[in-house]
């Protein structure tokens, strides 16, 4: 079927088609007859005229389109941010497109070449470990960029990000006030500094309170075979003459898979052990006691990459600082 032209509707009302592309995008609507831009409106939906995207990027040289590229789609924190991030896009007139990179710095870099390629006008990212020489390529190419959640040491580029080490040691505080003193821990095995900065907050929060530092009960697990992983973990922190009392989960993807685990073990919540997560889930639903989580800002942070990001892309000249914004400890039964 043919597409509809300007020419098409300029023919229909018999005016030029430099008047009817300045009806359509809404300029020097001060100086057209009103009722000639009825006409032109009406022609244009009677012959189901739709302006040509290719047309339009390339007279504003933008597509009006943005790559948001998460780390694990499955993960709620990334679905989650992800569809408060489309929602605010769509308010400031852009598209965006998602990509998850699943952990593999290879497959970012797959998906920031894809969306160069297609000329997106900027990037969101939360990037994985190892990315670093990728999202260094695109602050050179001088690509619109912002990092959320996640970021790198010295690398000159918004970031947007959470406090992770302070509400960290709020959380093992939380627990160290209710009587725990041999609190476990579960983490990834990782580089990523927002990752290492809640362990480092946990192990703070012992040493302010003089309570050990036992390296026994952290467990460090890879992202190969999480359960796996975990089901081993746990194993050794409850077989250890010293048993744990309480149990904190640096992300909410190791507390699911946790506890999958404690459910089979007939450890009573709290009394026996006390849990704590980042990040809350669907999933805690199915457990039994309420789960102590830390919230993180999901909207501020969605509200803020956006803003920053198309205030780049419009040359506001705007500067910007690090900004991190404060998680909160949300307490449940399970502490």
């Amino acid at each position: 079927m043919k597409r509809v032209s300007i020419k098409d509707v300029a023919l229909k009302v018999g005016v030029s088609t430099a008047l009817v592309s300045y009806v359509m995008n809404g300029r020097h609507t001060d100086r057209i007859n009103k009722d000639t831009a009825k006409k032109i409106k009406k022609a244009a939906k009677e012959l189901n005229y739709r302006p040509s995207k290719i047309a339009q990027s390339l007279k504003s040289n933008r597509t009006n389109s943005i790559a948001l590229l998460v780390a694990d789609i499955a993960n709620p924190f990334a679905s989650q941010i992800a569809r408060i991030i489309e929602d605010e896009v769509s308010k400031k007139g852009y598209v965006v497109l998602i990509g998850s990179s699943d952990e593999k710095a290879e497959k970012l870099k797959q998906l920031i070449d894809l969306f160069m390629n297609r000329q997106v006008d900027g990037f969101i990212i939360a990037p994985v470990q190892g990315s670093e020489k990728c999202i260094q390529e695109l602050i050179k190419a001088k690509a619109p960029l912002v990092l959320i959640d996640r970021y790198f040491e010295n690398m000159k580029v918004p970031v947007i990000t959470t406090n992770n080490y302070g509400i960290a040691y709020q959380a093992t505080e939380h627990l160290i006030k209710r009587g725990r003193k041999n609190i476990g821990v579960l983490a990834y095995n990782t580089n990523l500094l927002h990752l290492n900065e809640r362990v480092n907050g946990y192990k703070r929060a012992l040493q302010d309170h003089g309570i050990s530092d036992n390296p026994d009960n952290v467990k460090y697990i890879n992202e190969i075979e999480i359960q796996k992983e975990v089901d081993l973990a746990l194993e050794n922190l409850f077989s250890a003459d010293d048993k744990i009392d309480a149990l904190f989960f640096t992300t909410n993807k190791l507390a699911i898979s946790g506890l999958k685990k404690i459910m089979t073990m007939n450890i009573k919540i709290p009394e026996e052990l006390a849990l704590l997560t980042f990040d809350e889930s669907e999933a805690f639903e199915i457990f039994k006691t309420p789960v102590t989580h830390i919230k993180q800002p999901l909207q501020d942070i969605a509200r803020e990459s956006v803003e920053i990001l198309t205030g780049i892309i419009e040359n506001k000249n705007l500067k910007y600082k690090p900004r991190v914004y404060n998680s909160k400890l949300i307490i449940k039964q399970s502490t």
